[in-house]
């Protein structure tokens, strides 16, 4: 019995510390240094190592020795090369109103630009989520981090709106075409809270808008 305990015991703790090496062995993008080039409001540019912060509207870029921090007032854009995804990534600083009639710029990822535009702000979040020892044959809570994304659309009349993640908005959005949008996401099963199904709705409704 005691043998059996000790191993129950040796086993949690391992599995623990698989979890534990996983969760902080884990690099999301706005934590590394991308190579991009930065356009100022005064319209200089610059070129270096760039780390964006989009929770606090900041990016850093090592330029010419010296690290230069620049708040999203001071930006109007800035693109990076991100190794984690493989791609370029673009980021413009836009006037979004917090409150009524209060209006501040904050960072916004384009990912896709046309007559309705989709943009995105992440943040990283830690949750608690349970795991099954096998030890102790019962769930243990374990926190992880993990990306979540905000997603926003832009006409070219400059109009903001916050998407919920839900098909009534996403319909009533792009209602000029709202029939093939129903049936475009039916017949290739997409998910209108996916970053990447999204991308591909937003582009497939401005094609419709070109016909």
């Amino acid at each position: 019995m005691i043998k059996i305990k000790y191993m129950r015991f040796f086993f949690s703790i391992f599995f623990l510390l698989i979890l534990i090496s996983n969760t902080s062995a884990q690099d999301f993008p706005s934590e590394l240094l991308h190579e991009g080039k930065v356009t100022l409001a005064n319209g200089d540019t610059l070129s270096g190592k760039i780390k964006y912060d989009l929770e606090n509207d900041l990016i850093q870029i090592v330029y010419k020795g010296t690290i230069q921090t620049y708040s999203a007032r001071k930006l109007m854009y800035f693109t990076i090369y991100d190794n984690t995804v493989d791609m370029y990534r673009s980021f413009y600083s836009i006037p979004y109103e917090i409150q009524p009639n209060y209006e501040r710029p904050l960072l916004f990822e384009v990912l896709f630009e046309g007559r309705l535009s989709l943009l995105a702000r992440e943040k990283i979040v830690t949750e608690t989520v349970p795991q099954y020892s096998y030890a102790y044959r019962s769930s243990v809570n374990m926190t992880r981090t993990k990306l979540e994304y905000e997603f926003f659309f832009l006409d070219q009349k400059g109009n903001f709106v916050k998407y919920d993640l839900k098909k009534p908005q996403l319909y009533e959005l792009m209602s000029r075409k709202e029939p093939q949008i129903k049936s475009y996401i039916k017949k290739n099963k997409l998910k209108t809270d996916s970053r990447r199904d999204l991308v591909r709705i937003t582009a497939y409704y401005n094609a419709l808008l070109e016909e």
